[in-house]
């Protein structure tokens, strides 16, 4: 899914690692207005649903199925869908069919929101400690599927709700093949680099919309899991270090300071490097991040156990509502 920055080979491109955590002492941001509730109950439901389709590995029937339920649920909810369309190629060389969705709300103002996560899942479970299942795939319901399930529920809540600015735009962007990364304990020397995230990549390149620019980018990403914890990562506080501080106090103001941790931890390969980098969008990363754990992730990461049994609702309340009262911010 994506590797901690702290590969000698990743260095030079990825400066801002913190070497330890750190407190961010940050300036308070009120509630200026209230946003509807965030429903955890049908956040989860939407994840449930894409692991109902099975994997979502790019060429397969499963990742078919489970892009065109985004297309047309957003589409029916009043969103306007664009489809961006694209050949990846991997790090082994395989072709992946790939197929970023981006979802526009009001898409006719200038000012505008950028929410993201990843849909795509992990098609080996190399972080197995059995070799045998190594190769199998993953459900991916957090790695992936919790993030869309917020951004669903998001876009539901909005639609169905939607006394926001009049001068504020929102754009929702599923990036695909994020996931097909080169596998841990690659020889150094025959490691290929961006090979993750390949569908931000694409986008960052190859706008949906000519010139197109946001405010602000909110990237979620393994965000259902229960206990999850989100410190200020590392690009996020050298790309976006308002709009990062503006969402730990957002979640500090609801009461979730407990898990909205306000340190600044390593940097991580990310969506969000990307957009920050290419597409000169300031963009932070709302990830799991575990700092005395060896894989820094979810215990599950990248194992067959991301699956729905460590999806907690709590979990999904605490991001869904910090970034739905965040969005709710923003006023004329």
């Amino acid at each position: 899914m994506k590797k901690i920055a702290i590969l000698s080979l990743l260095l030079s491109l990825y400066a801002c690692k913190s070497e330890t955590p750190k407190e961010n002492n940050t300036q308070s941001f009120p509630i200026m207005q209230k946003s509807p509730e965030f429903n955890a109950d049908s956040a989860y439901f939407f994840v449930e649903k894409q692991v109902s389709f099975g994997k979502r590995i790019p060429n397969t029937p499963a990742h078919i199925a489970c892009g065109n339920y985004f297309v047309s649920y957003l589409k029916n909810i009043g969103w306007t869908v664009t489809e961006q369309l694209f050949d990846a190629t991997a790090f082994d060389g395989k072709i992946l069919k790939s197929r970023n969705i981006i979802a526009s709300w009001k898409p006719e103002n200038k000012t505008r929101i950028l929410l993201a996560a990843h849909w795509d899942t992990r098609p080996f479970a190399d972080q197995e400690k059995d070799e045998k299942l190594k190769t199998q795939a993953i459900d991916g319901a957090n790695d992936g599927g919790s993030g869309v399930g917020i951004l669903l529920e998001i876009a539901r809540t909005i639609a169905n709700t939607p006394n926001i600015s009049s001068k504020v735009g929102i754009d929702i962007i599923l990036f695909d093949s994020e996931d097909y990364g080169q596998p841990d304990g690659t020889n150094a020397e025959n490691y290929k680099q961006d090979t993750w995230c390949l569908g931000s990549q694409y986008w960052a390149k190859n706008k949906h919309t000519k010139n197109y620019s946001a405010y602000y980018g909110i990237l979620l990403d393994m965000v259902g899991a229960k206990g999850a914890k989100f410190y200020q990562e590392g690009q996020s506080m050298q790309y976006a270090p308002t709009i990062t501080n503006k969402v730990w106090e957002t979640a500090k103001a609801l009461g979730y300071q407990e898990t909205f941790v306000a340190k600044q931890v390593e940097s991580i390969i990310d969506d969000h490097v990307y957009v920050n980098q290419f597409a000169a969008i300031p963009m932070l990363d709302i990830i799991e991040y575990e700092p005395s754990d060896k894989s820094y992730f979810n215990k599950n990461w990248h194992t067959l156990q991301d699956n729905m049994q460590i999806i907690d609702k709590e979990t999904l309340k605490k991001v869904g509502q910090t970034v739905l009262q965040t969005i709710y911010n923003e006023t004329e």
